[in-house]
């Protein structure tokens, strides 16, 4: 493990840092702070780089190969595999879940428990090159998105929603929605589910149960 002096990096207890890793890298954009904090019992891979200015929660699991840029602040129990890549000022919330490959433009919002599947690219620049109006998409909790599926930018994903693999999402996408194509167009909602496998009949029950639980607090 390797660090920049000139930038503290605060471990939690009981970190796993493998040879190779590259903790509290200097972004060469001006930053407020420069402190990196991870929270305890990290497991971080080796070829994992995290600039400083970025702060994550306990849990942290990376595979190899992993970025996480400056100005970030993560939740708990984050993990991020294979060659995938946060860019700078997201925002990240706990239990969420990245697979390899995956890019996570600037200025991304994700909340908690949403898995993004491999390959999965978001965007956040609608000019490109034009900083001015960049904000990349919301996506909101326990959404899932499939493999390969691209968002654009100021895109919201509601809740629980799940997009196809290989989709274009260019336009909102409700809470509880299926959604895929290109463009992604609405084909229903994740309750209506069925495994074409016959081994669960609603592969989505725990969204019915978040559905009911909504409703009581209501």
């Amino acid at each position: 493990m390797t660090n920049n002096r000139d930038n503290p990096v605060r471990l939690g207890k009981d970190p796993a840092i493998d040879e190779g890793v590259i903790l509290g890298y200097l972004t060469g954009r001006k930053i407020k702070s420069a402190d990196l904090v991870i929270g305890d019992e990290a497991h971080v891979r080796s070829g994992t780089v995290i600039y400083a200015g970025t702060k994550i929660g306990r849990n942290l699991e990376t595979g190899h190969g992993v970025v996480i840029r400056e100005e970030n602040e993560i939740g708990d129990r984050f993990k991020i595999w294979n060659n995938s890549t946060v860019d700078y000022g997201c925002r990240i919330g706990n239990n969420v879940r990245i697979h390899c490959n995956c890019y996570v433009a600037q200025y991304t919002t994700i909340e908690d428990d949403v898995f993004l599947a491999p390959g999965v690219t978001t965007t956040n620049d609608p000019h490109p090159i034009c900083t001015k109006c960049m904000t990349g998409p919301t996506i909101k909790r326990g959404a899932r998105i499939c493999a390969s599926a691209t968002i654009l930018p100021h895109i919201t994903i509601g809740r629980f929603a799940l997009i196809g693999a290989g989709s274009l999402v260019a336009r909102d996408v409700p809470d509880y929605a299926v959604a895929f194509g290109v463009p992604a167009r609405l084909r229903g909602k994740v309750t209506k589910l069925k495994c074409r496998r016959g081994i669960l009949e609603h592969p989505y029950d725990y969204v019915e149960d978040e559905i009911a639980r909504e409703q009581e607090r209501t």
